[in-house]
């Protein structure tokens, strides 16, 4: 009997000793989970360090007066913080005039964070802003009567390389219009066709070419800009259809394009009344956020055509438009000309802040697409010494060679 206790006591101490041991080798202890590592957004984190001024200067994209740098462009980067600059014939002369005065402003906004938008209409045709340095390129409609994908795509890649030559880096193109009115006064040959195929099959490709080489696209005009018969430049146009007459026509290109991946889409000034009976495209929520963003389920950035235009000048005032357009779900106002309108548009802007009308929680989720689409396209104020014109407009030459082909 004591012989038997004495083995059970031996066993169980063997036992224990046994357990003990695997313990220290850590193998019947139960994994240690790691913690998981918290994923710091740190474009959210720099909005969380910008002051209420820089925030609402990225809600704007702003022209100038001049071919060179002025006092007042000093005051819009410095004092203002714009987002971005916008150029026009006025303000190019040629090659190395535009290439000085854009990295003129690119070294100006050096001592801001977040670099410039540099923009530009250059879509082809009779909407080109460059100088006559570079070799003309076709309309549009040229481009969709060849309809050959392949030759669009080439197409846009040289509209974003020679905008990218001389330092910008954003593009107000191409027109996605459906060019259904032939008394249209605006649209016309900007158009790629009057069918849907065609501005799809074409309109797509010219946006990819363009992205190629790292130039932001911005299609044109949502949500349709092709069934009007005035020029929202002079006065408001007004469209009688409804939401239901548009997804079957004017609305298609749009969202291929938005499915086909497009970053930054720029709201006409046109008047739905069958949609919203008091603003037009640009200041309607129900055009802006319920169709753009939530039926189309756009999530990128929306930018207005130039608040200044007649359309918006002659029926309401610029600084209540803007205010109107960032509410319906606007991101970036265009503001064109006129030099004392932005730091009008400014406090107008803090002024609806400050009354409720805006919250900066909107304003920071619109801050976080700009900056977003920023850091996608790696924006930087990078100052260009050369250009290669000469090889550019080589390359323009073979495309057209190959038109007919």
């Amino acid at each position: 009997m004591r012989l038997k206790k004495y083995l059970f006591a031996v066993l169980l101490g063997a036992l224990v000793f046994t357990i003990s041991c695997r313990k220290e080798e850590g193998t019947i202890e139960p994994p240690i989970e790691e913690e998981e590592e918290v994923k710091v957004d740190t474009t959210e984190e720099k909005i969380k360090g910008m002051s209420l001024e820089e925030k609402i200067g990225q809600l704007l994209i702003v022209g100038i007066e001049g071919t060179t740098i002025e006092e007042d462009t000093i005051k819009l980067i410095e004092n203002h913080k714009v987002g971005g600059f916008i150029l026009f014939s006025r303000n190019i002369r040629d090659e190395y005039q535009t290439l000085e005065l854009l990295n003129n402003l690119k070294e100006i906004n050096s001592n801001n964070d977040i670099p410039l938008f540099l923009s530009i209409d250059e879509e082809g045709g009779r909407v080109s802003r460059l100088p006559k340095s570079f070799k003309k390129l076709p309309e549009a409609k040229i481009i969709g009567d060849i309809n050959n994908k392949d030759f669009s795509f080439k197409y846009g890649k040289i509209l974003g390389e020679r905008v990218k030559l001389l330092g910008f880096n954003m593009d107000f193109a191409p027109v996605l219009d459906i060019n259904s009115n032939p008394k249209n006064p605006v649209i016309g040959n900007r158009a790629f066709g009057s069918t849907i195929d065609v501005v799809v099959d074409n309109g797509l490709e010219v946006m990819k070419g363009i992205q190629s080489v790292g130039v932001i696209p911005s299609i044109k005009h949502f949500p349709g800009h092709g069934d009007t018969d005035m020029d929202s430049h002079v006065n408001l146009p007004k469209i009688e259809k409804n939401i239901n007459e548009l997804e079957n026509l004017e609305l298609v290109p749009f969202k291929k394009a938005i499915d086909d991946g497009v970053d930054m889409v720029m709201v006409a000034h046109i008047l739905f009344p069958k949609i919203d009976s008091e603003y037009p495209s640009t200041m309607s929520k129900e055009i802006i956020d319920e169709i753009l963003r939530e039926r189309l389920g756009f999530k990128g950035v929306v930018i207005s055509d130039d608040l200044t235009m007649g359309a918006i000048v002659k029926n309401y005032s610029l600084e209540n438009a803007v205010v109107s357009f960032l509410k319906a779900g606007g991101d970036i106002a265009l503001v064109c000309h006129g030099k004392d309108n932005p730091s009008k548009v400014i406090e107008k802007i803090k002024e609806a802040l400050d009354e409720g009308i805006l919250g900066e929680e909107e304003i920071n989720e619109k801050v976080y697409r700009i900056l977003k689409l920023k850091e996608k396209y790696e924006i930087e104020d990078n100052l260009i010494d050369t250009i290669d014109l000469g090889g550019l407009n080589e390359d323009t030459q073979e495309l057209l060679k190959n038109m007919n082909k």
